[in-house]
């Protein structure tokens, strides 16, 4: 079967004309990036376990009433969305200090948060995708006042889900990020969940070993990426045992000196 038409391509995903109309395909790649693509690797089988894990997620949002753009996986990489106007704004959630964070401010990597916070960027590349204020997304018209009130509802309510899920495998839901789309219904702009959520765009920390199963194993050069991603799907049922080898980061801490 020939290739649909190719409609965008990222960092980590391709985007093809969809089989119907308001419909696209998405296709994860397995090409990893960080630091505003400063580095660039691949993770072997990276767009797998995404697409698998990103899947279950976003199943699981939608049964507790979180509107989506999945509309179904297609195959091992992958799935079937809603076409939608994505919101130029990208909304990280915290609930412990890492990254940016903690470099910002100077507050210890892995301190519990008093609250959850939420902060927003602007998608620009170019720009390296500045922190940006409420103030900021009002007067140049990324989103209305009402469009953010309903993503910010939207992003609490699935970090409550999520933290909730990963606890119960024994992970630590640090911080994730997260896209919003805008569909139309009667002319009537609603606010809905896109892009994906997966180990590329959360932190997730092993509750008792404190080891990272996320892309920060690659940013920090840590080695031992495939595996932990693959961890996680096998922590999320999504896995057996025997499809992926066993989980070994001790292997890449002692090739690190560590």
């Amino acid at each position: 079967m020939a290739r649909r038409r190719q409609i965008y391509e990222g960092k980590a995903k391709i985007l093809y004309e969809g089989p119907e109309p308001g419909t696209l395909i998405q296709y994860f790649k397995d090409d990893a990036t960080a630091f505003n693509a400063q580095k660039r690797g691949t993770i072997s089988g990276k767009g797998v376990i995404n697409n698998r894990i990103s899947e279950h997620i976003f199943t699981s949002l939608a049964m507790i009433g979180v509107p989506t753009h999945f509309i179904r996986r297609l195959n091992m990489r992958e799935q079937l969305i809603r076409q939608c106007e994505i919101v130029p704004i990208e909304v990280v959630v915290r609930n412990v200090a890492a990254g940016s964070l903690s470099k910002r401010l100077g507050i210890e990597e892995g301190t519990q948060l008093p609250r959850t916070i939420i902060e927003y960027y602007l998608k620009d590349d170019a720009l390296g995708d500045p922190m940006v204020a409420d103030e900021h997304i009002a007067c140049f018209g990324w989103a209305s006042q009402e469009e953010m009130n309903d993503i910010a509802d939207m992003a609490i309510r699935v970090n409550d889900f999520m933290a909730g899920l990963f606890a119960a495998i024994n992970i630590r839901l640090v911080d994730f990020k997260l896209e919003f789309g805008r569909v139309y219904e009667n002319d009537f702009p609603r606010i809905i969940l896109a892009d994906e959520i997966s180990p590329d765009g959360c932190r997730l920390w092993d509750m008792k070993s404190g080891e990272k199963l996320d892309k920060d194993r690659f940013r920090q050069s840590l080695g031992g990426e495939a595996e932990a991603y693959q961890e996680v799907a096998r922590r999320l049922g999504l896995l057996r045992d025997e499809e992926f080898a066993v989980l070994d980061l001790d292997s890449h801490r002692k090739k690190k000196g560590l």
